[in-house]
């Protein structure tokens, strides 16, 4: 296309111009970076050349203050999206890590994180518009999780995915994917890959615990994630966990930040402490005495940003010359650099994520994503006699169990709130509403661990004469109870959830508080749990004495204690709540005593058609530094694999009834149900199934959906089997290295319709550096359709060097409907077919491998159903180094 100029251009006229432009530059930018034009790399060396030493070091902690003279507002950098935006308000929740994994759906985990990030974005922008920058509203988020889940024992492995570092990898990848944006200039937010690296429990030793392995481990299973995370899906932060290793705390070691990550890798984002970290080098690991050393051994080892306060003592450490400026300098870089590309300090005209409205936190498309996912995590364990699904005609039905309605087991830990949860009884009521729902508690989840109900209203009162139901409730414009209240009530009862909103007319959503009083008159005499669930600060008093003092910014906490209550006897009562930042909610709460839980599960049992059991575990029995004291589990940590005694014997009790029994397991990690297995005729896992756990447990129940997820942990017998939980070697762990018989082994799963496999097609023999291509006819031999999952595992039946059993090296998950055969295609690496030998370098031998295909790992009785085929593969040539 021919272009007419009013004048002629002329080399002159372009000098012109462009000295016009960097003119117009000068008047319309203070300093050069912030010049959207400019490069990143420019913008912040301009910045860091601005600024004062004082003011380096405030940007080197995760609660970065502002910098007014030159328009620097603070940020906080620490944000959570575990399996949805955390901690911050409203948003959709999805099932948690351990169950997103069980879908073993690659284009699934993109969907998710890419809804995950739409809603931080909006989130963010919606934040800013209001000026707020505090914990849980940036866009740095530190997930996922992504250690190797080596002992069911660790309570925090339910945020990993699992115990295979190939399935962990690919999930990871598509999950940072979806969180970090496909744009060429912005990231949409920064993914960080943790706990880097060989950390997985335990957890009340985590901060002085040094993880020793062998080195072959160390490279074979606790880096290949890592490595996928940062080399295939640019991950553009890494945190460095609270161990050491090998004598030296991970983030203190530049052998892994440094060598490893960044020379090896090519890692180019930055580095960020879990929490209290760098601490732990003078307090737990005692490998310096000061907090200016620890500063200053982290930075130069390569962590980045302190989630902590020891950064603080880097001007001493530069003081004393324990650090140079220029090594503060290239850490306050590498931060930088993320929040430019990130587009925060750019017009929200140029980065397209900036237009993503807030409509999208909690839209239907989002919540449609949560329930299809869970559908698609739940694992069919059992079914003898095709017991599942249950017919819809069924006339009456019994829910049983201490997580039949249960909504904080539904979602986990480093949560959203969403706006509706469906607990597993709520998804069997809408499910059959004609039939006749009976549900019973059953049990609590374990000795001495009380399960609360809101206090109802029927027991406050205003006042002493009863004349009034509820309590007299004072909203303040501030949070410390200060002037006259700005709004006066009664209410009912104290059960209030405001996520990021106020409660009334008046009040600011981050600045309010609130005083309740009245009386309590329990109807009931005994020992009570009574106490306050509550996000911000709240403290409970009884007839003036204060009995709860709690004040959690990060998730809702339950404080409580065991107090002696009399019948139809009035206590004072006053609670005070107050509203800092971020969420808002709190609830009263007690436990009554007196009931006979067992006999309510019996009794409705005996009249039902049919039972269904939601039992198993729960986030406050297993998790993170948790001092929850419990028979079998230790700060979060488990002591066995059984599901708590208490919860045994009522299945036991209820089985003995003769009735259809459904076993539902809501879980974080593997139990050994061995009595189960050999008793209960259908058991399905289905995690901690986020937001829309019930309606998907419903429709695998009830036939609306057909079951095809797989375990990405070994399920054991008992505890028995396996090694130490604190030997960090991989002999005798996870189904790689694991010789024993397992109760369900990993990737195992089944359907309500089957599927066969034939005419695998692959090579017989390929020279050494090749890579290998396979295909498999897989039909849906049943009668309903269907998804299936295909697993490929190789087994190196020659090498000359400790290899495991077997590895996982690909998978896929399709639809079929019935009848249908598809044609499964897949590539092998020559890095998937190569070992570790001694010099602990990748290398490719000559010799046999054994190539397994179909929908679980191979054994006989598989292998002879066609539900796996299996080839061997001759490597031929030379013995090759691998380029990693």
């Amino acid at each position: 296309m021919k272009i007419n100029f009013p004048f002629r251009i002329t080399s002159m006229t372009f000098v012109v111009l462009f000295v016009v432009s960097l003119s117009c530059s000068k008047v319309k930018y203070k300093y050069p970076f912030q010049n959207p034009e400019l490069s990143n790399e420019d913008r912040v060396d301009n910045l860091i050349a601005q600024m004062t030493i004082k003011e380096k070091v405030s940007q080197v902690i995760y609660e970065a203050d502002s910098i007014g003279r030159l328009g620097i507002p603070k940020y906080n950098w620490w944000n959570e999206c575990l399996h949805g935006v955390a901690r911050s308000g409203l948003a959709t929740v999805f099932p948690q890590a351990i169950g997103m994994a069980a879908t073993w759906d690659t284009a699934n985990m993109l969907s998710i994180s890419t809804a995950i990030s739409d809603e931080a974005r909006a989130k963010y922008h919606h934040f800013i518009k209001q000026n707020k920058r505090e914990i849980y509203q940036g866009l740095t988020f530190w997930s996922p999780n992504i250690n190797i889940f080596r002992d069911p024992r660790w309570g925090r492995g339910m945020e990993t995915y699992g115990e295979d570092p190939y399935l962990t990898g690919k999930l990871a990848v598509q999950f940072i994917k979806g969180l970090q944006g496909n744009d060429p200039t912005y990231l949409k937010v920064v993914a960080t890959a943790k706990h880097y690296v060989v950390h997985s429990g335990p957890e009340p030793e985590r901060h002085s615990f040094d993880a020793l392995t062998d080195e072959r481990d160390f490279r074979e299973t606790y880096m290949p994630a890592f490595k996928m995370a940062v080399k295939e899906a640019g991950a553009y932060s890494v945190m460095c966990a609270y161990n050491r290793y090998k004598g030296e705390p991970c983030c203190g070691s530049d052998f892994l930040l440094n060598q490893i990550l960044r020379k090896d890798w090519g890692f180019k984002g930055y580095v960020v402490s879990d929490c209290g970290a760098i601490d732990d080098f003078y307090n737990g690991h005692k490998v310096v005495k000061t907090k200016a050393e620890a500063a200053a051994l982290a930075v130069k080892s390569g962590t980045d940003l302190n989630c902590g306060e020891t950064y603080k003592a880097l001007e001493e450490a530069l003081h004393k010359g324990l650090i140079t400026e220029k090594e503060i300098d290239k850490a306050l870089k590498n931060l930088f650099i993320a929040r430019f590309k990130l587009g925060m300090f750019d017009p929200d005209e140029k980065v397209k994520y900036a237009q993503i409205p807030y409509e999208v936190v909690d839209c239907k498309k989002h919540k449609d994503l949560a329930l299809e996912t869970a559908r698609k995590s739940i694992v069919l364990l059992k079914n003898e006699n095709n017991l599942l699904p249950l017919s819809k005609d069924i006339k009456t039905i019994a829910v049983i169990g201490p997580n039949s309605n249960d909504e904080n087991v539904l979602l986990a830990n480093y949560n959203g709130i969403p706006s509706k949860i469906v607990t597993p009884l709520q998804g069997i009521k809408d499910k059959l509403p004609s039939a006749k729902i009976l549900y019973a508690m059953g049990c609590e989840h374990a000795e001495n661990l009380p399960t609360f109900d809101v206090v109802p209203e029927n027991v406050l009162f205003t006042s002493t004469d009863k004349k009034e139901t509820g309590l007299r409730a004072e909203y303040f414009d501030n949070n410390d109870f200060n002037g006259t209240p700005r709004v006066t009530r009664t209410d009912k009862t104290v059960n209030f959830n405001w996520w990021d909103k106020a409660p009334v007319e008046g009040l600011g959503d981050d600045n309010f508080s609130v005083r309740w009083t009245g009386v309590i008159v329990p109807q009931v005499t005994g020992d009570y749990y009574f106490g306050s669930e509550a996000r911000n600060g709240m403290k409970v008093f009884l007839n003036d004495s204060m009995i709860v003092n709690s004040f959690n910014i990060h998730e809702a906490n339950k404080s409580y204690i065991k107090i002696k209550l009399a019948a139809v006897k009035s206590y004072k009562i006053r609670v005070e709540y107050i509203e800092k930042y971020g969420d808002a909610g709190i609830k009263l709460i007690w436990e009554v005593p007196g009931k006979n839980l067992k006999k309510e599960a019996l009794d409705i049992a005996k009249q039902a058609d049919a039972i269904v059991m939601f039992m198993g575990l729960s986030p406050r029995l297993e998790g993170e530094e948790m001092k929850v004291e419990v028979t079998g589990f230790r700060g979060g940590d488990r002591l066995t694999l059984d599901i708590p005694a208490i919860q045994t014997d009522l299945i036991k009790s209820v089985k003995a009834l003769g009735k259809p029994v459904i076993l539902v397991l809501l879980t974080g990690s593997a139990v050994s149900i061995n009595w189960e297995n050999e008793n209960i005729p259908s058991i399905l896992e289905a995690w901690y199934g986020g937001q829309a756990a019930g309606t998907a447990i419903a429709d695998v129940l009830f036939g609306d959906y057909n079951p095809a997820g797989r375990l990405p942990v070994t399920f054991y017998k008992s505890v028995k089997d396996l090694p130490p939980f604190i030997d960090y070697n991989m002999a005798g762990k996870t189904y790689r290295y694991f010789k024993g018989v397992p109760l369900y082994e990993f990737g195992y799963g089944l359907s309500y319709t089957k599927f066969s496999y034939k005419n695998l097609q692959m090579p017989n023999s390929v020279a050494a550096g090749a890579e290998v291509k396979l295909s498999v006819d897989v039909t849906n031999s049943g009668q309903k359709d269907g998804e299936e999952v295909v697993e490929v595992y190789i087994s190196h039946a020659a090498a000359s060097v400790p290899v495991p059993i077997r590895s996982l090296a690909g998978f896929k998950r399709f639809f079929l409907k019935a009848g249908e055969t598809k044609k499964i295609e897949f590539v092998l690496t020559p890095t998937q077919l190569s070992v570790i030998n001694n010099s602990f370098k990748r290398i490719i031998q000559p010799g046999k491998l054994i190539i397994s295909i179909g929908g679980k790992q191979p054994d006989a009785k598989s292998i002879a159903e066609g539900v796996v085929i299996q080839s061997d593969l001759q490597i031929t040539g030379n013995v090759i180094a691998v380029k990693e």
